[in-house]
């Protein structure tokens, strides 16, 4: 197996258009009918996980077991790096030892790169500080499930502009005929870089993105809502008054009223109460749990995809 081409994610521009709508719809695929056949038996996927998660590492580990393959599990304190062992040289071990990588890292995508510099381990970014690429394909699989297409759609991203919501942006501005709408509270939008990559994106695709720093004056409309929660994982806010400055951009049933056939998304967990309402997260328009269970298929997918890749490619 380790003659396989090596396809690494660290970043949604490691994929072509082409790749991400052969994962979008594998991960459907996966999500409508299983697995046929083992495409990863005989592969090792290490997890590794710096950062507390429920989803992401659950999804990869048992996406991994399903395609056939088998798991080592790292914990945050279980490699050599905390003893100062470069993450080069760790990345060169691991390299000799695994097909595929799932890392969660405190902060530096940097980090994932240098695992992936030997060339012959496939590495997955299951969340950086500045983007979680996985979540952004699951999010597509789940609007290809409702929606039941990955284009000329209507969704409001309401929050702050995280990881989460950077993912977003990249993916959702490369789906022709998209509308990506952002209200994030003021200082808490997404990175220039970020807006700026995505804008050249949605122009290459004749898709749109719009980023507002309130919430007045919303279009009606919208096929989904979104948010995540106020606090992201491993983050703090230096500001003790932030809550005050997120309050406005609660997500509450309101946003119904002019958005009545509108999906409600959450990358989970939720904070009922803080940034959604228990009557959204739990009512009829609410994919949420839907979505989180698709983590597991968009995973098989993307490991699919980094050890197999397209058909006929």
């Amino acid at each position: 197996m380790q003659n396989r081409r090596v396809r690494s994610l660290i970043s949604l521009d490691n994929l072509s258009d082409a790749d991400l709508r052969h994962i979008v719809r594998r991960g459907t695929e996966f999500a409508a009918g299983g697995v046929i056949g083992a495409p990863l038996e005989g592969d090792v996927v290490g997890i590794y996980f710096q950062k507390t998660s429920t989803r992401t590492r659950t999804a990869f580990s048992s996406g991994a077991l399903r395609l056939g393959a088998q798991i080592i599990a790292y914990g945050p304190g279980d490699l050599q790096v905390n003893t100062g062992e470069t993450i080069a040289d760790t990345g060169r071990v691991l390299a000799g030892m695994l097909n595929v990588l799932v890392a969660r890292t405190a902060e530096d995508p940097g980090d994932l790169r240098a695992m992936a510099a030997p060339g012959t381990m496939a590495v997955v970014n299951a969340m950086t500080a500045d983007e979680h690429p996985t979540q952004a394909l699951t999010d597509l699989v789940t609007l290809q499930q409702h929606l039941g297409r990955t284009r000329d759609f209507a969704l409001l991203y309401v929050g702050e502009g995280n990881n989460s919501a950077a993912a977003l942006a990249l993916a959702l501005t490369r789906c022709p005929g998209a509308t990506l709408e952002l209200r994030t509270p003021p200082g808490y939008g997404l990175a220039d870089d970020v807006l700026a990559r995505a804008g050249e994106q949605a122009e290459r695709h004749g898709a749109r993105i719009v980023e507002r720093h309130d919430m007045a004056a919303l279009p009606p409309d919208f096929d989904a809502i979104y948010t995540t929660r106020w606090q992201t994982t491993g983050t703090t806010k230096p500001d003790p008054a932030w809550r005050d400055v997120f309050a406005p951009f609660q997500v509450t049933a309101a946003l119904w009223e002019t958005s009545p056939k509108a999906l409600f998304l959450h990358d989970l967990p939720a904070h009922r109460g803080e940034e959604v309402t228990a009557e959204v997260l739990d009512g009829p328009a609410s994919v949420a749990f839907r979505q989180a269970e698709n983590k597991m298929h968009t995973a098989m997918a993307v490991l699919e995809w980094c050890r197999v890749g397209l058909p006929n490619a």
